[in-house]
């Protein structure tokens, strides 16, 4: 027969939460970086070709 688990504590829940969040938010913050860099032509790590340029 199954027994219920025991219910995990509301802190170790909101850590669980904030640690996910944070690596969310490092995450996007370095996609922006590169969007920025891309978009400034700055970006050493992207072979861009601007459409602009080659017409």
């Amino acid at each position: 027969m199954a027994v219920p688990k025991k219910r995990s504590s509301k802190s170790k829940s909101k850590a669980r939460k904030a640690n996910w969040k944070h690596k969310a938010n490092i995450v996007s913050k370095k996609a922006l970086s590169i969007a920025k860099s891309v978009l400034t032509g700055k970006s050493n790590s992207f072979v861009y070709v601007n459409p602009v340029i080659n017409k």
